[in-house]
């Protein structure tokens, strides 16, 4: 926000000033004494559905390891942002979200993600997915731009290909634990791998984490969130034959978080003239007193007041087979893959210390999938991939906005002088549920291949053809939550029309006033579409340590139904496409010390699909006709010396909203763009979008030095940035937040079988928001202008122990 943003401390300058000063004099001896130039390791990745080197890749692409992931205590993907160019995630009320140069799938079940997530070749589609917390990885790829012909429809924006790590040769095995001091974190993580015979080898590896939460509910008088984590997996590996290779993993994954890491942050009064609104004048912390509810805290604090138990269980189920053959000039790929979720939650949505109203939601998801692709051998200067894929998808979701006899809302209707007002009071004990269920089949055909046309320079032609049947329903009905049936008659349904556009089956056929005959809220859908994903790329290696590269490709992702939406007017959506263009090179200078990878991209987005607050109780889903991305990003290693290594990465993104003449509106903002179903909307044409920092940085040094008693002393320092970038889900510039940096430092001692380790993350303790939106309820009901938002970890000290064998 402006009147909150987030500069770097003084302590900050001065930590930094301190502790670059001891890993870097190393630089000064080297200067002294010439000595060789120590070199780069190679980094090994799948982004083209084959190992190979980073260096040949001819993408974006950032790659964080094993061992970065140990040394920065990254469990999810949220974690990742700090190290990845352009990558954004956040967790709202009741939604996740993951972006790529400013492109993701907002707040609504009906969306698949933007931002594909693809955990050993398996899509991990759905928006509860991306919580996930990681177990035993051997990488993560952050794929930025249109990844539309190996990874398929819906990455769209990029993707992230997730390694898990494979059984291993010879038996081994490594405990972790780590103790965070300020909010109880506790994690145990093991594993253990080997050969079961000659030909069969396997790997179990397991994580718990139990925490008290970081933000403390004064109400309640308890920290939040409380988190509870379990992960299994069991992964084998079959040498069938010489030539034939089988791999099963089975894994489960249960978290669970009891509260929310959100809280009352701004509180606007009401605006209504004196004398015609007995809460004139006042903010929603004032209303609350004046109606003997508790005192709301507004103030950016780590502190909320919540009365209700809020939860979120998800347990998710994998069963991966992979099948490998390895002909003389051909190899054989079989990927099979069953996905089950389980996600259930309730949310105090209205993020007070008053009983207003709940949301409960229950999501199931199932997805099978299936691949079969063929790579030639690389012996012709043709190589290629071509492969088929079905997937087939059900989704079954319940949301329900209960409100309890002792709400709010009927102390309200008791005060209130006019008729509308005073029918709150009847709401007491009702609910408004909402059905949603989706089925989807899609296959494709997809095919890449490159022709050398001389030793330095190669084409690349590819294309993906996808076909996808959908079908939807929805619907809404108005309950008494005392005998969990329909509302008698149309007055209930009526008043929940009312106040909080929230249309019912129960008011089909119902004449207003204005004379608009409602058609009620029972909604059915079908959806068939056929795309073709063509690319076209030019690659050249000017010598040994160069390439060069110019990529054109397009993306497509589906249209479908809204899942979130309180109106039948905003139900099925359209699908989007993309044209993009991205130059790059990829540089390692002789002494192979230093690399330097740049990439500048240019892509155009039709139909973009948002998600945007209504003002009330819902979102609505609609397209964006024209958006344009564009920037710069730069990454790369330098091996400074023997003892000291830098990591570095840095984006420039430009963003625009070519044509979006038919956003919801933020708050008191003056309606100036569509009228659609009579309802007035916003131009947001001309501006930038959600999570877009115009510049975002990153710095990692690694130091490290043994010592006599064969024990090495080790180091990292991180450092942070992302520019200013607005966070409001409807682009409210209250929330164009300033910039912000955050510090991790990670030291410690290791020998070749422990390590022993203190870190810091954050450690300058910066205020970092990550998501904004308007309370519900507050605007039509109240008449406030009333913020929450989503606080990141403060400071975080923690104590680890690691012990391999």
């Amino acid at each position: 926000m402006n009147t909150h943003q987030v500069r770097p401390s003084t302590l900050a300058v001065s930590v930094c000033t301190l502790l670059l000063q001891w890993p870097l004099l190393p630089l000064a001896r080297a200067a002294a004494e010439p000595a060789p130039s120590p070199l780069l390791s190679e980094i090994l990745v799948t982004a083209r559905k084959k190992e190979e080197s980073l260096s040949r890749v001819p993408l974006s692409l950032s790659v964080i390891d094993a061992e970065r992931m140990s040394a920065a205590n990254i469990n999810k993907i949220a974690e990742l942002t700090e190290f990845a160019p352009n990558l954004s995630m956040t967790e709202t009320g009741v939604s996740t979200q993951m972006y790529i140069r400013g492109i993701g799938s907002g707040n609504n079940q009906g969306f698949e993600q933007s931002v594909g997530q693809y955990v050993d070749g398996i899509y991990y589609g759905r928006q509860q997915l991306i919580r996930s917390p990681f177990l035993d990885l051997q990488r993560v790829e952050v794929l930025r731009g249109p990844q539309s012909i190996l990874f398929g429809k819906n990455s769209i924006a990029g993707a992230l290909n997730l390694s898990t790590a494979r059984p291993t040769e010879s038996f081994e095995g490594h405990l972790h634990t780590l103790y965070e001091l300020k909010a109880g974190q506790r994690e145990f993580s093991g594993m253990l791998s080997g050969p079961l015979s000659a030909d069969v080898r396997a790997r179990l590896a397991y994580r718990h984490l139990r925490e008290r939460g970081y933000l403390h509910n004064s109400l309640l008088d308890r920290n939040e969130v409380r988190r509870d984590e379990d992960a299994l997996r069991l992964s084998l590996e079959w040498d069938l034959n010489d030539s034939l290779q089988a791999a099963l993993k089975l894994e489960r994954n249960a978290f669970e978080g009891l509260g929310r890491q959100i809280e009352i942050i701004r509180d606007e009064a009401n605006l209504n003239p004196a004398g015609s609104d007995p809460l004139a004048g006042l903010n929603f912390s004032q209303i609350l007193q004046v109606l003997d509810e508790p005192h709301a805290d507004t103030r950016q604090d780590f502190r909320r007041q919540v009365d209700a138990d809020e939860f979120s269980r998800t347990a998710v189920s994998n069963a991966t087979l992979k099948l490998a053959y390895a002909g003389d000039r051909h190899l054989l790929h079989v990927v099979t893959g069953l996905l089950h979720y389980d996600f259930s939650e309730r949310c105090d949505c209205d993020y007070s210390p008053a009983s207003i109203f709940a949301i409960n939601l229950h999501e199931k998801f199932t997805q099978f999938s299936q691949e079969v692709r063929l790579d030639s051998s690389g012996i012709s200067p043709v190589e290629w991939t071509a492969g088929v894929y079905y997937q087939h998808t059900d989704m079954d979701s319940d949301e329900g906005l209960e409100i309890p006899e002792n709400s709010l809302l009927t102390k309200l209707a008791i005060r209130a002088a006019e008729p509308q007002m005073r029918a709150l009071a009847l709401l007491g004990g009702s609910a408004a549920l909402r059905i949603n269920r989706q089925r989807s089949q899609a296959w494709a055909l997809f095919a890449r291949l490159t022709w050398s046309l001389s030793d330095r320079l190669r084409l690349v032609l590819g294309s993906r053809y996808t076909r996808e049947h959908k079908n939807a329903f929805r619907s809404v009905d108005i309950l008494d939550t005392e005998t969990g049936t329909a509302a008698p008659g149309s007055l209930l349904p009526r008043i929940y029309l009312e106040a909080f556009g929230i249309h019912s089956r129960q008011l089909m056929g119902l004449t207003l006033p204005s004379g608009i005959t409602l058609q009620g809220h029972h909604l059915l859908g079908t959806r068939n579409e056929n795309s073709m994903t063509p690319q076209l790329g030019f690659e050249w290696e000017s010598n040994a340590n160069t390439l060069l590269y110019l990529t054109a490709t397009t993306g497509f992702k589906a249209g479908g139904f809204d899942a979130r939406a309180n109106n039948p007017f905003s139900f099925e959506f359209s699908g989007e496409r993309s044209t993009a263009f991205e130059l790059g090179t990829k540089k390692r200078f002789a002494d192979k010390s230093l690399e330097i990878n740049l990439a500048l991209f240019h892509t155009h987005y039709k139909k973009l699909q948002v998600s945007q607050f209504d003002g009330r109780l819902g979102f609505n889903v609609g397209n964006a006709a024209d958006t344009r991305v564009r920037g710069l990003e730069v990454d790369g290693r330098w091996a400074i010396s023997d003892h000291l290594d830098l990591a570095y990465a840095w984006a420039w993104l430009d963003f625009e909203f070519i044509d979006f003449s038919n956003g919801n509106c933020y708050n008191r903002q003056p309606p100036d763009g569509a009228l659609v179903n009579g309802v007035a909307l916003c131009d947001f044409s001309g501006a930038r979008g959600q999570y877009t920092p115009r510049h975002k940085a990153s710095l990692v040094f690694d130091y490290s030095r043994p010592t006599a008693a064969q024990v090495e002393i080790f180091s990292s320092l991180m450092l942070n940035y992302t520019g200013r970038q607005n966070i409001h889900d409807n682009l409210d510039p209250n929330f164009l937040i300033g910039n912000s940096v955050r510090i991790n430092l990670r030291a410690g001692l290791r020998s070749r079988h422990w390590t022993l380790a203190v870190m810091g993350k954050n450690i300058s303790n910066e205020k970092i928001l990550t998501y904004a939106g308007n309370v519900p309820m507050t605007a039509p009901v109240f008449g406030t202008n009333t913020y929450y938002a989503v606080i990141d970890r403060p400071r975080q000290l923690a104590l680890e122990l690691d012990f391999s064998f």
